[in-house]
């Protein structure tokens, strides 16, 4: 081996979406060199004895400084967003660039990048929001962002500022076709949710709690039937995001019986949380802390999203991280004076970026639900493969960065708001006792997170420029 080791990390257990051996790592210039059974010499050298080594996490649904209709303040910028996720044992991030109604998508990504620029912990790259597809956002911007590197997009079927309606869905997914870009879905049917939400207003039934019926699996199972019909109509394959229960998943699962590409992503909210959380302390305003959507479901649901996440229905593990402020002056969090009116004005989303590794680590891996092989490949190497970063992200291998992230594996303790890193004044999930955590994070060879907090110094977090998509390739 020609040059020296900069950094060894020696004695740990190394665990791939395939396979797990002891072995110890070498890095040279922010790359893994060498991976054998021991590594003398190098310039520094970090003891994972009794520690499981793993891929960084890849996190591939979070919000960030995004903006709002209603001018509700998210509660993270890239510098919370991206300590918080580095903390939690995430090496990079995929936040949205969204298209704000009535402007330029190009001008929109501009002024993200903006944003996140020398602020970010861990690395970034973004997802396009297409909420305004006017022919000179399909004609000329988005397949030259493509092109670019911006690989994938998301559409919304609900949202009065951001859905789009079946002939705009289906202009889109062509220009994903011709284009070879990946397209993901928000599918809750939005006629459905406005129905019901006017009639349960109707009733006087204004609780956060209601947000959940609003929100019916119905209005999901439907939207998604009707989103995998669209990718089979123009031949192109979808991530149907944020999956909530057993109804969207036997969507996703009647496709893929097909043949059909349809890829499927669940978040820690449907296997930590009930919807019976948005009561509160008895159909109080604490409800507000666990609206998002889709909502949580029922106990069936919940058995089922684990079914999903052994069985393969799952490629994918994220939080959709959305944070707000809980208590905040004015307008400006969860808990203002339009959204005490009603539910349907509170902010729709919960922090999780942070907490996403651990619950799924505690909850599958630590209860004999999925084994840790598996958790590899939910939270990190598939969605390197599936966004165009795989094998320099998502791999202990030869060649790729050196971002990993050391668990010890027996470590027990509660979340808790005072431990967590976030911008948020709250989490969903505290007190909720957690058996196995990150305790190292490491950028490119570079310590970015001890212990459950951000090593001070530069913030040497980068931008990553993304290929295609394997479902893209496979599909071509």
């Amino acid at each position: 081996m020609s040059g020296a080791i900069d950094l060894a990390i020696r004695g740990g257990t190394l665990v791939t979406a395939a396979d797990r051996f002891r072995a110890d790592i070498g890095v040279r210039d922010g790359r893994i060199v060498e991976i054998s059974e021991r590594i003398d010499g190098a310039t520094e050298e970090i003891d994972a004895t009794g520690l499981f080594v793993l891929p960084g996490g890849i996190d591939a649904h979070v919000h960030l400084a995004q903006p709002t209709s209603d001018g509700t303040v998210m509660a993270d910028d890239f510098e919370t967003g991206t300590r918080s996720a580095a903390a939690g044992g995430n090496t990079t991030v995929l936040p949205f660039a969204m298209q704000v109604k009535g402007t330029s998508l190009r001008d929109c990504v501009t002024a993200y990048h903006e944003k996140a620029a020398g602020n970010c912990y861990t690395d970034v790259s973004f997802h396009l929001i297409i909420s305004d597809p006017t022919p000179q956002v399909l004609g000329q911007e988005l397949p030259a962002l493509v092109r670019d590197g911006y690989t994938s997009f998301k559409v919304f079927m609900t949202y009065d500022d951001l859905m789009l309606n079946d002939a705009q869905l289906l202009e889109v997914f062509d220009v994903a076709r011709r284009e070879q870009a990946l397209v993901m879905v928000h599918a809750e049917g939005h006629d459905a949710i406005r129905h019901m939400a006017r009639r349960l207003e109707e009733q006087g039934r204004t609780a956060p709690y209601y947000h959940a019926e609003a929100h019916a699996e119905i209005a999901e199972r439907e939207a998604t039937h009707r989103a995998i019909s669209h990718a089979q109509l123009t031949d192109v394959p979808v991530v149907i995001v944020h999956v909530s229960g057993r109804d969207p998943m036997e969507q996703i699962q009647w496709a893929r019986r097909r043949g059909m590409q349809v890829y499927a992503e669940t978040c820690p909210q449907y296997i930590a949380l009930t919807r019976d959380d948005l009561k509160g302390l008895n159909m109080d305003f604490e409800g507000a802390k666990y609206v998002c959507s889709p909502p949580p479901r029922d106990a069936d649901g919940q058995a089922a999203i684990w079914e999903g996440l052994r069985d393969g229905t799952f490629d994918l593990f994220s939080s959709d991280h959305c944070p707000f402020y809980f208590e905040a002056p004015a307008e400006t969090g969860k808990d203002n004076h339009r959204a005490r009116t009603s539910f349907r004005w509170v902010p729709n989303g919960i922090p999780g970026v942070e907490t996403r590794l651990p619950i799924l680590f505690s909850e599958g891996v630590s209860k004999g639900r999925i084994s840790m092989e598996r958790f590899v490949a939910l939270t990190s190497t598939n969605p390197a493969r599936l966004y165009g970063l795989y094998p320099q992200k998502g791999a202990l291998a030869i060649g790729a960065d050196a971002d990993i992230t050391l668990w010890d594996a027996g470590l027990t303790r509660p979340i808790t708001q005072a431990g967590l890193n976030h911008g948020s004044d709250y989490t969903p999930y505290e007190g909720m006792e957690i058996t196995g955590w990150p305790v190292r994070t490491l950028l490119r060879g570079r310590t970015t997170a001890l212990d459950g907090r951000t090593v001070e110094g530069p913030r040497p977090g980068r931008y990553q420029s993304r290929g295609l998509s394997e479902a893209v390739t496979r599909a071509g």
